[in-house]
């Protein structure tokens, strides 16, 4: 939603708010042209040589630290005794290899036995010493702004990451061995690799699209035609491979930060197609990639366009039938929104919602968070201001720091020392296939929801009255992964303190995107699966997670389960694809044009 009233609700009742509230990214035009206009050039080029990290961000909350470290001697003490306490059991570990430091738990940085020979041990043990101390260092200190301290631990974890030993060639026991092993070929291998990924980096190119996993071939290839097509989206109805199909159709609102087939990869890998496969008639929106000419598409374009057109569509086509809504990550965040105010407005349209590791507050967003503040977000402004967009390849930048031990330096030690190339997979092959993002929408989304957490904090206006998520009376499922890194599981578990309908949540194993594609037989899968009746208690996450135990296997004949419960129940003929008569004819194929655009 805007932090001004929409165009279109400008004789409305404002909402009442904070002035300072109610600030919008300003436009070049909102203050003397000229002047306005040197700022935030002068701040676009300076965004886009940090790839839009505010370095002024980063500078306060070490200040902040330093500051209140040295006002506080006992902690300096403190931190002083720790630091000699882990030289001395670094050492004892450099000389027993039973003694000493340990990585933590999911490090395998150090997993390769060369890194028990005694000089190896020597680097290992020292590091995993600092490592230890700075985890200490950071933690939070009286006095100090929380968000703060969060940062500075990241930029501490972030700054040993780099530093490993095993980033390093004359430390890593296991490029030391390939290299012998090869004659140095490795390294002739690893040279030329890090040549083209220099090239295409100063040329800012984006990676370019996969051979191996084309859309409409080897991936986003379920059978179905595009029915509708606005400026915003394109709907696809997927054909039906059963004989019937039950009465009520699924319509999936994917996020527009990634392309939709993350849900219809490869056949084996596919919810899409696993959905049509058990008789449910499946719509689903592929989203615009928009350019600079698309700079002022705002948040409530992607509600009303792209959700609402999309709902008008398939109502239209499947007629008399209520729908069941799944959004994942942002999509179903937009979803969330749009059915909210759709329950104030007594439209009954849903006849479920789901919600894929789709967050409602934003209090606790994770590490994600921490990019988030007035600072940060005017340097994205200033940089998207400038551009129309932000590109793939900066928001890339921010995800892969999220992760950098497993997607920045571990592949820098397989692509550049072990001159390894990098094997090619379906979700791989998508996570390269990226889109960009309006000006003015992300601008909004940054502000209202993850600075300001608007939603849940009953300041989230929808054509000029604010909206409230307990008035969804729809059944809930929603779902989280264990280890996401974008949508934390207890952040994506707060739509139960905001609800108050039958809600159904599940957390099942994996990562954000891992995590969604749990095809049944896959091996390592686990769920836990919990139910809430309308009107009952809450319970806290930590609670809830205690209450209900794991069970092997996919999540999803579960949720297919619960949609035929939440449904009539009842089978019918498909369809027919579109409905001419009611002016959705098809288009052509799927996945579409809006999926092919880069």
């Amino acid at each position: 939603m805007s932090d001004t009233p929409l165009k279109s609700d400008q004789n409305t009742l404002p909402v009442p708010m904070a002035p300072a509230a109610l600030a919008e990214a300003p436009s070049p035009s909102a203050r003397d042209g000229f002047h306005d206009t040197l700022d935030r050039t002068l701040a676009s080029v300076q965004a886009r040589m940090t790839m839009g990290v505010s370095p002024y961000a980063a500078a306060s909350a070490w200040q902040d630290w330093a500051l209140a470290l040295s006002r506080a001697p006992g902690r300096q003490t403190e931190l002083a005794e720790r630091f000699w306490d882990n030289q001395w059991q670094a050492f004892k570990g450099a000389w027993d290899a039973d003694a000493g430091f340990r990585p933590a738990p999911g490090d395998h940085r150090f997993d390769d036995e060369g890194w028990t020979a005694p000089l190896a041990r020597v680097f290992k043990q020292n590091f995993l010493a600092a490592e230890d101390w700075w985890a200490a260092a950071t933690h939070p200190q009286r006095g100090m702004y929380q968000r703060n301290a969060e940062r500075v631990s990241f930029m501490a974890r972030q700054t040993l990451d780099a530093m490993s030993p095993s980033n390093m060639l004359w430390f890593n026991p296991e490029v030391q061995r390939r290299t012998m092993e090869t004659g140095g070929q490795n390294l002739v291998n690893g040279v030329m690799n890090l040549a083209n990924d220099w090239l295409s980096e100063c040329s800012m190119q984006c990676e370019d699209p996969s051979e191996d996993f084309v859309p409409g071939r080897d991936v986003a290839c379920t059978p179905g035609k595009v029915v509708f097509r606005n400026h915003i989206l394109e709907l696809i109805q997927y054909a039906p491979t059963t004989g019937a199909v039950q009465a009520e159709p699924v319509l999936i609102v994917p996020a527009w930060i990634m392309k939709y087939y993350i849900l219809d990869l490869s056949p084996e890998n596919s919810l899409i197609r696993y959905l049509v496969g058990q008789g449910f008639t499946v719509f689903c929106i592929s989203w615009l990639n928009p350019g600079a000419e698309e700079r002022e598409l705002s948040l409530d374009d992607y509600r009303r366009d792209g959700v609402l057109a999309a709902l008008d569509a398939v109502e239209r086509i499947c007629p008399d039938e209520k729908v069941h809504a799944c959004g994942y990550c942002l999509g179903g965040t937009i979803l969330s929104i749009a059915a909210a105010a759709m329950a104030r407005d007594g439209d009954d349209r849903f006849a479920s919602i789901t919600l894929l590791a789709a967050q409602t507050d934003f209090s606790e967003a994770g590490e994600l968070m921490l990019f988030i503040d007035d600072a940060q977000i005017a340097y994205l402004e200033d940089l998207m201001w400038a551009q129309g967009y932000l590109d793939q390849r900066q928001m890339a930048g921010t995800f892969r720091v999220l992760r950098a031990r497993d997607l920045v330096w571990s592949r820098l030690v397989r692509r550049y020392f072990m001159g390894e190339e990098e094997q090619e997979f379906d979700i791989g092959a998508w996570s390269k296939d990226a889109t960009r993002m309006p000006y003015r929408m992300h601008s909004q989304y940054l502000r209202s929801l993850f600075l300001e957490n608007r939603l849940t904090a009953g300041r989230f206006a929808v054509e000029g009255r604010v909206i409230a998520l307990k008035d969804i009376s729809a059944p809930l499922f929603v779902l989280a992964t264990e280890e996401d890194h974008i949508a934390p599981w207890r952040s994506v578990y707060k739509t139960a303190l905001f609800t108050d309908n039958d809600l159904t949540f599940a957390l099942v194993s994996g990562g954000h995107n891992g995590g969604i594609l749990s095809a049944p037989g896959k091996k390592h899968r686990e769920y836990r699966l919990g139910h809430r009746p309308p009107g009952a208690q809450y319970v806290d996450p930590d609670s809830w997670h205690t209450r209900y135990a794991p069970t092997s296997g996919s999540w999803w004949p579960v949720w297919t389960d619960w949609l035929r419960h939440k449904g009539k129940g009842e089978e019918t003929a498909p369809p027919g694809m579109g409905a001419p008569e009611a002016g959705f004819s098809p288009l052509c194929e799927a996945p579409g044009l809006y999926v092919q655009q880069h």
